[in-house]
């Protein structure tokens, strides 16, 4: 073996990587894509019931769904989003304050969301057992309502870390991978209410 091939061998190149997407971003975006996918089975079978019950009404009577509450809601949890985006560009110019406080805002905001969803629950009048309506709408909701818990959880473990000073403009990539799964939660919120709530 030559002395080129041996030091090759000892060392070798840097694994080829993309200069314009982050390999950490870019494996929460592909992990997001297989959210979006799983989502898509929910939202299916939930149009499924829609069309094999026909009715005239829906949600079919004597249901109603809280549409206010879930409005008042609905506006909460996209306010998160432009919190969680207020303590990206925080941390990007060095502002550890604002990193902080819309960290914190965001978390309360989400906590908010998932509580009032909780208390909509044990109120609404109709458990996932009482029929086929009944199953897919506590299932499409509370299969986001899980997603909301684990966006606070990796809110929570974000904050902690702002809190200790393990962010920087150099080194934010734990606040803007953080963000763009909350910006998914957020997102797919607003589709699941327009779906369920308004259409």
């Amino acid at each position: 073996m030559s002395a080129h091939a041996a030091e090759h061998a000892a060392h070798p190149p840097a694994a080829h990587r993309s200069s314009r997407v982050d390999a950490r971003v870019l494996g929460m975006f592909l992990f997001i894509a297989s959210e979006v996918m799983l989502f898509g089975s929910f939202f299916t079978a939930y149009f499924f019931v829609r069309v094999v019950n026909s009715a005239p009404a829906w949600p079919p009577p004597p249901y109603e769904l809280p549409k206010f509450v879930a409005g008042v809601n609905t506006a909460i949890l996209v306010s998160s989003s432009f919190t969680v985006h207020w303590s990206l560009q925080s941390i990007k110019r060095n502002n550890r304050a604002g990193l902080k406080a819309g960290l914190v805002l965001t978390f309360l905001l989400g906590l908010t969301f998932l509580i009032t969803q909780l208390v909509e629950y044990s109120r609404i009048g109709f458990a996932p057992h009482t029929n086929a309506f009944a199953s897919v709408f506590f299932c499409l909701t509370g299969l986001h309502g899980a997603h909301v818990f684990v966006g606070l959880t990796i809110l929570l473990f974000m904050t902690i870390r702002a809190f200790r000073g393990h962010f920087s403009a150099e080194a934010h990539h734990g606040v803007e991978i953080g963000g763009i799964y909350w910006h998914f939660v957020d997102i797919m919120w607003v589709v699941v209410y327009t779906t369920v709530y308004l259409l």
